[in-house]
């Protein structure tokens, strides 16, 4: 199944992947059968992706998520803000994830040996089972550059590395957080133009929150870039899509975002209203590939889409099935 789920050319072929996903996951998910008989929901019913049921991602806080009887390789695991419960992910593919995170990467940037790979991630760093660490540690190794690598505190020698590796017409990616890239800007005002500043969201905890576009003018104007990257990702999935600018993804092949209404999770909305997001990521072909997020965005026609914010607690409607 690896070989389809990476050589998806068309939607035709998505389609036709995506159902066998269904399938299987119905017949070796337990977790997920589960959901799927509450809502009366069979294989024999669904004649379109649409018509699939998405499982609330808070399953993956309480239940093992697992279409597979193979022996766990790795389990990713959620930040979480304290007191809160984590994700899991039970992965018991590694090859599945590595391959899904290294074609998507060569899709939208090309050759990983072109750049030296800056990572500003401390709060992922300062704990484990961050599957964020996992991709990047990977994608320095695969940079084959001595200059590439993680930061933590040693920021005055990372801006040194920046300023000289740009002078050099070297070009870098340097990945962060978005607390530590502001960080960074305050102590250091750039003007780079061979450096693609990518940032992987939130504040955790430690600035407050600020809307995406306030976000991106300011590390705009602190990195002295036209435009600020992004990746989207979490611990549920083992793909990401990315956006090169003004907020705006796009993920690879073999991964699909729609977006459901907020009032009838069962719902699934046309293209361009404002919805909670539900992510197809056929690379989970042995947990969940079917996953409803918190998170509200809008899915265009061309398949691009924009996160607009997170559902909090009290939004979250259509899940009263979690009492599984």
């Amino acid at each position: 199944m690896e070989d389809k789920i990476f050589n998806i050319q068309s939607q035709k072929d998505f389609t036709e992947v995506t159902l066998a996903i269904f399938k299987h996951q119905f017949k070796n998910n337990k977790v997920y059968r589960s959901f799927c008989d509450l809502l009366y929901i069979h294989p024999s019913d669904i004649s379109k992706i649409e018509e699939i049921p998405f499982l609330p991602i808070q399953f993956f806080k309480s239940r093992k998520v697992l279409s597979s009887l193979n022996e766990i390789q790795e389990t990713f695991t959620s930040s979480g803000t304290t007191g809160s419960s984590t994700s899991k992910h039970f992965v018991t593919d590694i090859t599945l994830y590595k391959d899904s995170y290294l074609k998507g990467f060569a899709h939208f940037y090309g050759n990983i040996e072109d750049y030296v790979v800056l990572a500003l991630l401390p709060n992922y760093l300062e704990r484990k089972g961050s599957s964020l660490v996992f991709m990047v540690a990977d994608l320095i190794a695969k940079s084959k550059n001595l200059e590439s690598g993680f930061y933590l505190n040693n920021v005055d020698e990372l801006i040194k590395k920046l300023i000289n590796l740009d002078k050099k017409g070297q070009k870098v990616l340097l990945i962060g957080v978005s607390f530590a890239l502001l960080d960074l800007i305050e102590k250091y005002q750039f003007n780079l133009k061979n450096t693609i500043i990518m940032e992987t969201g939130g504040m955790k905890g430690r600035r407050k929150e600020i809307i995406r576009n306030e976000l991106h003018h300011l590390l705009q104007e602190g990195f002295g870039v036209d435009k600020i990257h992004s990746e989207y990702g979490m611990t549920e999935l083992l793909s990401q899509a990315y956006s090169k600018g003004n907020g705006i993804f796009e993920s690879p092949l073999w991964m699909k975002f729609l977006t459901r209404d907020t009032e009838d999770a069962l719902t699934i909305l046309p293209t361009g209203k404002v919805g909670g997001i539900n992510v197809i990521d056929l690379a989970n072909y042995n947990s969940c590939s079917f996953i409803a997020t918190q998170d509200l965005g809008k899915v265009y026609q061309n398949g691009t889409f924009e996160i607009i914010g997170r559902f909090d607690n009290s939004d979250i409607r259509g899940c009263n099935l979690m009492v599984l």
